[in-house]
């Protein structure tokens, strides 16, 4: 210590001791960078495990590769992954769109080249179609954890203002842009022949499948359409109007004496299922004096009572809740929880000619699911589920994970997505 000279924030060593001093503060050094890196390894190798471990999974005691692909977030564009990510797993519309072939824009150099038209904004520098198909074909390579949709948004954002900007959106506002969009650009010309022309030649999409939406059928309206009729009578001479609307999906009512009910277990009494809000929507209702029914027989606006009934169920159903209402001043979510079944939803009784169905025609399986976390429209967080070659994933943005049924039917689901379930023998009934 007598041969260590202070100063004000440094310090200087006697030259005899300068060695020994000098290794003391090595050896600490390569202590302390020793532990850094050993801790650091140590991270680096939980990290990889796990990102291996969600990347593999067994199969018939085989293991296999997780080729699920994430979206990465753009900026609030959860609402817009979540619904990409439902509709890739449907097979059936997300195939058509894999087997197009890719397209050439055109402009200067292009010029002259087959493109596909966007008749809604008469811009053929960018194709909803393309760009939603490269994206479909990029999320289940398995060549990357995440893919980013920049060409995907550009182009929403051309030709969809509402859906500009940074802010968080509705998701089925923004599935219900998509899949109008797409189905008027696929009306378009294509090399010179006819997106329906192309359709028709489509042979697991026939024409007994088909409807019409805003003019010539697409695989939109051959996937997702199906026909209602709406039915008015009017209370005070008992004139009936029949009216058929197409749809493309079903928007139903949390009926209001479930409204309070958040989780399964807050409150005693039974529990709203999707066949109360089913019920709920096709049930007769008598029409409040804001709507009153113009009476072609009585000549002036009268009491009546309204009922739908389905006329033509699609290939794929797809059924909105509606879980936000607007009140004096704000949006306000429903929080109730509603139980769906993963398999087997028969469609039979809400149907205008049940006798005309077969037996198997009207029964549904669950392949996809969007919830919204959070207490508003304007805020909380969009992700999905989706069974894919018999597994359920969790798509969080760039995050997929494998998850189970149990977890998939707590889920506080926002839109459903049911397809068809094909004619088996001995198909149980849930």
């Amino acid at each position: 210590l007598k041969n260590i000279i202070y100063r004000c924030d440094d310090f200087v060593v006697n030259d005899t001791k300068l060695g020994l001093v000098q290794k003391v503060r090595e050896h600490l050094q390569n202590l302390e960078n020793s532990a850094f890196t050993s801790d650091r390894h140590r991270k680096r190798k939980l990290l990889e495990n796990s990102s291996l471990n969600s990347k593999l999974l067994k199969v018939n005691g085989s293991t296999t590769a997780l080729c699920a692909t994430g979206l990465r977030n753009l900026g609030n564009t959860c609402f817009m992954n979540a619904i990409l990510q439902s509709l890739s797993n449907i097979q059936q519309f997300c195939c058509y769109f894999k087997e197009l072939p890719a397209v050439e824009l055109r402009n200067g150099k292009t010029a002259g080249r087959r493109t596909y038209h966007t008749r809604s904004q008469g811009d053929n520098n960018v194709s909803l179609v393309e760009e939603f198909r490269k994206t479909l074909c990029a999320l289940w390579q398995g060549s990357q954890t995440a893919f980013s949709p920049e060409s995907l948004f550009y182009v929403v954002w051309k030709i969809m203002p509402n859906f500009r900007g940074y802010q968080q959106q509705d998701a089925h506002e923004f599935m219900r842009y998509l899949l109008d969009h797409l189905h008027l650009e696929l009306q378009g010309g294509f090399n010179g022949v006819s997106r329906s022309v192309i359709l028709q030649e489509n042979s697991n999409l026939s024409a007994s499948n088909k409807c019409c939406i805003n003019g010539a059928s697409t695989v939109v309206t051959a996937i997702f359409g199906g026909i209602l009729q709406n039915e008015v009578n009017c209370l005070i001479c008992g004139t009936e109007s029949r009216k058929f609307d197409p749809f493309l999906d079903l928007s139903l009512d949390i009926p209001s004496q479930f409204r309070n009910k958040r989780t399964k277990n807050q409150e005693s009494g039974p529990m709203c299922t999707l066949r109360d809000c089913l019920r709920s929507f096709t049930d007769l209702e008598e029409l409040d004096e804001t709507e009153l029914y113009m009476c072609h027989k009585c000549k002036k606006k009268q009491k009546s009572t309204k009922k739908f009934w389905i006329q033509k169920l699609p290939k794929v159903l797809c059924l909105h809740l509606k879980r936000f209402h607007w009140t004096a001043y704000l949006r306000n979510k429903v929080d109730t929880y509603v139980e769906f079944p993963l398999r087997g939803l028969d469609m039979k009784c809400y149907l205008l000619e049940p006798e005309n169905s077969g037996p198997e025609s009207c029964l549904y399986d669950l392949v996809a699911v969007v919830v919204h976390h959070g207490s508003g429209v304007g805020s909380g967080h969009y992700t999905a589920y989706a069974a894919h070659e018999g597994r359920w994933f969790h798509f969080n943005d760039s995050t997929v994970t494998l998850t189970d049924e149990e977890t998939v039917g707590k889920a506080k689901a926002y839109i459903l997505f049911y397809v068809e379930r094909q004619a088996k023998p001995g198909a149980e009934k849930l």
